[in-house]
């Protein structure tokens, strides 16, 4: 289900207490450790779920509540206050916020190496391309305009006037033909073949877009004062993803089920399958160093492009925005 991409952090609020909340004592020879999603519980969150039923957590010694996140749900609000160890970024601009906001939090690892937003056409309208979607109109939400938008105007000459407004719902793009719809590749198209259409779709990430999406996020407070138990939590989630995609995901996805009733088997094997076919989460860097691989290099083009966007301000420490600490390890590959 498409998401916020974007999410807005001046309202972030922090106490000396709430933060000293971030690092929990252990509990019966577990740590306690809370980790929020960043929508309600799906595929994409399926090797966290998996961490979970397979008590790979509790291998580690760790008891993991994950709590889910939805569109009334501000997790990264929550992480800040303490409420929360661990929260599930959406994308760079997520942990780059903080920096800007001044919001002792970082990015400790990242579950995709590629972002799943797409965009959606119909098929044998000509849309064979990305630039083929220039000038068409654009169902586009308000946070996605903050976000990749920025990218596809400044590479690819997309226009506002093209913007639509977007309210999650397929109908008005299922009724212009020449029209097209922001998505993830795990799950609009799923719903646009169940209404009759086979789209066209185009991975952001497969035509240049660079952001890390689903990072792991904590406080700067934990990574400082318990080391150990981030490395802990960043080693059993990686566990947790090779199992759910090269192993039996049916632990998790009864928990996923559990969570959130509405998600469908057919869904979720859907999700599964695009993430493996697109290399959404094993690509790139984690073909080599382990999933929940992240760079300097890779950090430092986002940031430029962001910059360029006239999103940050050129003299913005964007390397306060994420550690390589805890991954690159090579951490769960296969022998």
């Amino acid at each position: 289900m498409s998401r916020l991409t974007f999410p807005t952090t001046a309202l972030l609020a922090l106490t000396a207490a709430a933060l000293a909340g971030a690092a929990r004592g252990p509990a019966l020879g577990q740590d306690n450790v809370t980790f929020g999603t960043n929508w309600k519980a799906e595929a994409e969150h399926g090797g966290y779920y998996q961490a979970v039923a397979a008590g790979i957590y509790r291998k580690y010694g760790l008891n993991v509540t994950i709590r889910q996140g939805g569109p009334a749900v501000n997790h990264s609000q929550l992480l800040a206050a303490g409420r929360l160890d661990f929260n599930m970024g959406n994308n760079c601009f997520s942990a780059l916020n903080f920096v800007k906001e001044n919001i002792p939090m970082v990015a400790v690892g990242t579950t995709f190496q590629k972002d799943p937003a797409i965009l959606m056409a119909h098929p044998n309208t000509g849309a064979e391309k990305l630039a083929d979607l220039k000038g068409r109109p654009a169902y586009i939400g308000a946070a996605t305009r903050t976000g990749w938008w920025l990218w596809l105007t400044g590479t690819y000459g997309f226009s506002d006037d093209q913007i639509r407004p977007y309210q999650f719902n397929l109908a008005p793009w299922l009724a212009d033909k020449r029209a097209i719809v922001q998505g993830f590749v795990t799950s609009e198209p799923f719903s646009a073949e169940k209404a009759g259409v086979l789209p066209v779709v185009h991975l952001m990430a497969d035509n240049g877009y660079d952001s890390y999406n689903e990072t792991i996020e904590t406080s700067w407070k934990l990574v400082n004062e318990k080391p150990d138990l981030v490395q802990r939590f960043v080693d059993a989630s990686i566990e947790g993803w090779y199992g759910y995609l090269y192993g039996d995901p049916a632990p998790a996805n009864a928990l996923i089920k559990k969570d959130n009733p509405e998600m469908t088997d057919d869904l979720i094997a859907f999700g599964i399958k695009a993430m493996k076919a697109y290399g959404i989460v094993d690509s790139g860097d984690a073909k080599t160093l382990g999933i929940g691989a992240m760079s300097d290099a890779r950090w430092q083009r986002f940031f430029e492009f962001a910059v360029k966007a006239r999103v940050y301000d050129a003299a913005l420490d964007y390397r306060k925005a994420y550690t390589l600490k805890f991954v690159n390890r090579k951490h769960g590959m296969p022998k």
